[in-house]
């Protein structure tokens, strides 16, 4: 299994020590993470896009970019990028710059988003967000691999014979679906023979398992081989003990200010307390031991090859621990056990009853 460290750049007041970073303190912390990450072999960094506090990720390309020059090898991931509600040249400019500074380490993840702010900030409303998502979509797919694009839609000026530069580094990008809620996004994942990353953040796992097997009907019934599909999945939160008792101790506290927050009350958790949420959902607190249990018992219902967590909010010297920890204690296992190729070599483009796979 691979793994990736993901923020969403989330700034505020620590739960613990009551202390409080400039927005400059949280992008240099975000830019030391990714550092740590790939120093502790992490195989990616994903940088996720929010338009309003508490979250500074308005811009995922420009702090990536900002990541890519002080790293070597991680591939660099957007979690997500909200496609809903941008303009696809913008976005096929400011990606494919990323891809050459890069050195051809990007991912796209593409999602409606999960935060409803951000429509009426892009003049769409929500109930439109999947029918634009999935023209935008088509799109950008046009504008990374055709020249002289003529378009016409609903949800930009049309085009005549355009053609965005920088083309991509890469062959092609590669691009993921980012799901969450709908079998609309499995739908538009499978059509396209294409890998999903469920967010696995929020709820009980039936349901996003009820998400990944419609992706996996669905790819056979556009003619890809299920059997090779590619999933990711996220995780919740992490904090690791040596005990679950010391892990509870030492992660209610941020629990409690980040089931607080205005984005968190959106996603309705149905989870009472911490203790509900490790029992019945995808919080990954506990000993190592327990934490690599549940990962791979979430496997077997998922089947996925890439998992996503998370240190955001807690104080610098708490994601230190954390990841040295995981990267430790906890990776290694994983690798060993779920057996993955994903990032390791080859192009991502499929051919018709073949899942295009991430190498």
């Amino acid at each position: 299994m691979k793994v990736a460290l993901f923020s969403l750049m989330m700034n505020l007041p620590n739960a613990v020590t009551g202390e409080s970073w400039t927005p400059q303190q949280k992008f240099q912390n975000v830019i030391q993470q990714a550092i740590l990450a790939e120093k502790l072999g992490f195989d990616a960094y994903g940088v996720g896009e929010r338009h309003g506090a508490p979250f500074l990720s308005s811009s995922p390309p420009v702090v990536l970019t900002a990541i890519a020059a002080r790293t070597s090898r991680i591939r660099l991931l957007t979690t997500v990028t909200v496609l809903s509600v941008l303009d696809p040249v913008r976005v096929a400019e400011d990606y494919a710059t990323l891809d050459h500074l890069s050195g051809g380490r990007l991912d796209m993840i593409i999602g409606k988003g999960n935060d409803p702010r951000h429509y009426p900030l892009f003049g769409i409303t929500e109930e439109e967000q999947w029918e634009s998502m999935a023209e935008r979509y088509r799109l950008l797919k046009r504008l990374w691999t055709e020249d002289n694009v003529t378009w016409e839609g609903r949800y930009r000026p049309p085009l005549h014979e355009v053609t965005t530069y920088p083309r991509p580094y890469q062959s092609s990008i590669p691009i993921w679906h980012g799901s969450a809620s709908s079998t609309l996004s499995t739908e538009l994942a499978a059509q396209f023979g294409e890998p999903i990353f469920s967010s696995n953040s929020f709820h009980p796992k039936a349901k996003y398992k009820v998400l990944i097997d419609h992706y996996r009907e669905r790819l056979a019934y556009y003619g890809h081989d299920p059997a090779k599909a590619v999933v990711g999945a996220g995780s919740g939160s992490l904090y690791l003990g040596n005990t679950t008792e010391e892990a509870i101790r030492r992660f209610k506290p941020y629990y409690n200010a980040f089931s607080a927050t205005e984005s968190a009350k959106h996603n309705q958790s149905p989870f009472e307390s911490l203790e509900d949420n490790m029992e019945n959902g995808p919080a990954l607190i506990g000993s190592p031991e327990q934490v690599i249990e549940k990962i791979l018992n979430y496997h077997e219902a998922f089947g996925h090859s890439v998992l996503s967590i998370s240190v955001d909010g807690l104080t610098e010297a708490d994601q230190q621990e954390q990841l040295h920890r995981f990267a430790e204690e906890v990776a290694p296992v994983l690798k060993r056990e779920i057996p993955s190729s994903v990032w390791e070599s080859g192009s991502v483009q499929g051919e018709k009853g073949k899942i295009a796979t991430p190498y």
